[in-house]
């Protein structure tokens, strides 16, 4: 079985297809300029059969996918054609050194994109890897809008595994209620909750069952929802690059009958290990490699299902498909169920797991400056149902912190410090705590530049009673080592003696799972203001989420693209 790592590159590659390619030289690197022009704008889509609204891309949900080579620079125009809403979009996992503004983070580093406008993001992608990209405005990512990035090693390194082919496998899930009406219910002091999704999408494609469509537009024959097809060759390696952007779901992904091994997590080097299926969260992308060796006679089933929630969510269904063999010939087995959707320990192993491959360690700093605890809690605030960290529930303000914090228009946020930890020695976690001093807050933290943070995310009970639910957490800006997990609470005197200091994976996205903690250490040295959220769509919107700053001081005159809302409309060029 040749899966193993170590040998030379890719065997094959493909080709990679731009608007547009203009080539740079600089000394001995050839640089090159990878430019597209986007117009988002809404569309009557059908990816689970059912049709609706969705936010598209030239015309396409998921977006064109953006290939790149590391040190490259990438120009997107795009134009909002949503005709009534704002627009902003993130590049998740891109860290923007030098360039914040174009994080893409409305409220934090830029103004929204309003209608009939277009904004120019221009970026360096720094890091070979896979990212994504989606819409970081209210609730737009469920809509629709996001896409794949792919950035390649600078040509002649070798990374440390050995495939044929390369294939990008994007999941995510689905409502047919939209979302201005989702986010109206979440806002409401008569809370409505989003719901379980009504498909899992892979490459945007799912199968909703028509019979259940009521008074809506729903063809299970419509080519849009026909399950996507991943043909392979006997024999051959294949390196699935594996995104979620799924708004709420932690999923489980299986390819029956075949065996993946885990070798890259956010852009990062994995020490390889083998998993029968993979848990994957909100935000989180994976490279795994899959070898086409089982029965060549006949298909199998690559499949999604609901992990941490006990959804009513149907499996997310995708074909594997042996050549030569009949791309619709549909494989002769069940589906694939995957481990139980309550198997906490399942998971937290799986997490554990993830180390650095021992070539590509980067040690981090044995030590830290600062430790922030960051508590997550569901709360009651004025009526309003919200989520809160150490009691605060995040409001973005009417001017981008980016803006304000170089301008010193300091007065358009609250200056009190944000909280750096909650009282730990007598919360109960697994208990509904009435929380009655949350407050919602425009709140920052102010870190040293240069310095070590520990951050501890740690989980506990909600609203209702014997709940905890499992959280992806994403830094903007930065990749931070992941140095421990634990079950129960975390104690700041004796837990910081068992965080791995040795080989600890680096990501930019990681989980929190139930009534757990996760331990992350990053270096506050990219100047701008970063926004660290929960992934999961709703739970942002409701205020799941803190700001960083860091270095502000240190950077140029702002573009005045990113201005002209809030009090920066009185900014003169």
């Amino acid at each position: 079985m040749d899966l193993w790592p170590g040998g030379v590159g890719l065997a094959a590659k493909l080709p990679l297809l731009f608007l547009l390619i203009i080539s740079a030289t600089t000394g001995s690197v050839r640089a090159k300029i990878h430019y597209q022009k986007w117009e988002v704008a809404y569309q009557f889509k059908s990816p689970d059969c059912f049709q609706k609204l969705a936010i598209t891309i030239n015309g396409r949900t998921p977006g064109p996918t953006i290939i790149a080579e590391q040190g490259d620079t990438v120009v997107i125009d795009v134009k909002n054609a949503l005709l009534t809403e704002n627009l902003a979009i993130h590049w998740h996992g891109i860290r923007q050194i030098g360039t914040p503004w174009f994080d893409g983070t409305e409220g934090v580093t830029q103004c929204p994109v309003v209608p009939r406008d277009t904004f120019t993001y221009r970026f360096v992608v720094d890091r070979s890897g896979t990212y994504m990209y989606h819409a970081h405005y209210e609730m737009q990512r469920s809509a629709g809008l996001y896409g794949l990035i792919r950035v390649l090693p600078p040509a002649g390194v070798v990374e440390p595994f050995i495939y044929d082919y390369d294939r990008s496998i994007i999941l995510n899930d689905w409502w047919h209620q939209n979302t201005c009406e989702q986010a109206v219910g979440l806002n409401s002091k008569k809370f409505i909750w989003v719901g379980e999704p009504q498909s899992l999408l892979i490459n945007g494609r799912g199968k909703f069952n028509c019979s259940n469509a009521g008074s809506g537009v729903c063809h299970a024959t419509n080519p849009e929802c026909s399950p996507y097809v991943l043909t392979v060759i006997p024999g051959k390696t294949y390196r699935l690059r594996i995104a979620s952007i799924t708004s709420l779901s932690a999923l489980n992904f299986e390819v029956e009958g075949h065996n993946l091994m885990v070798v890259a997590a956010d852009g990062h080097y994995v020490k390889p290990f083998m998993v029968k299926n993979l848990n994957i969260y909100s935000g989180e992308t994976y490279s795994v490699l899959l070898k086409a060796e089982q029965d060549p006679s006949r298909n199998y089933w690559a499949v999604v299902n609901v992990v941490s929630r006990n959804s009513t969510t149907p499996t997310g269904t995708a074909v594997l498909n042996y050549y030569p063999n009949h791309t619709r010939r549909l494989p002769p087995t069940v589906l694939p169920t995957g481990p139980l959707w309550n198997d906490t320990m399942y998971r937290f192993n799986q997490s554990i797991a993830i180390r650095s491959h021992p070539d590509y360690i980067r040690p981090p700093p044995t030590t830290s400056d600062r430790m922030i605890i960051l508590l997550n809690t569901q709360n009651c605030i004025d009526g309003y149902v919200k989520w809160a960290v150490n009691n605060v529930s995040l409001n973005l303000p009417q001017t981008p912190y980016l803006i304000t914090l170089k301008e010193r228009m300091l007065h358009a946020f609250d200056q009190k410090p944000a909280p750096e930890t909650y009282d730990y020695k007598n919360y109960d976690i697994y208990d509904v705590q009435k929380n009655r001093n949350a407050t919602a807050s425009t709140s920052i933290y102010r870190l040293v530049f240069n310095s070590t943070i520990d951050v501890i995310l740690q989980n506990a009970n909600t609203m209702k009673r014997n709940n905890s639910e499992t959280h992806p957490w994403h830094l903007h800006g930065h990749a931070f080592w992941v140095l421990g997990y634990g079950m129960g609470k975390f104690d700041p005197e004796t837990d910081p003696k068992r965080y791995n200091l040795v080989d600890p994976i680096m990501k930019n996205t990681v989980a929190v799972h139930p009534y757990g903690w996760t331990a992350l250490r990053f270096r506050a040295d990219n100047p701008g203001v970063w926004a660290f959220h929960c992934h999961i769509e709703p739970h942002f919107f409701m205020g799941m989420g803190v700001v960083f700053e860091e270095g502000v001081d240190k950077l140029g005159k702002l573009p005045v693209a990113i201005m002209g809302c809030g009090e920066s409309k009185h900014i003169k060029p």
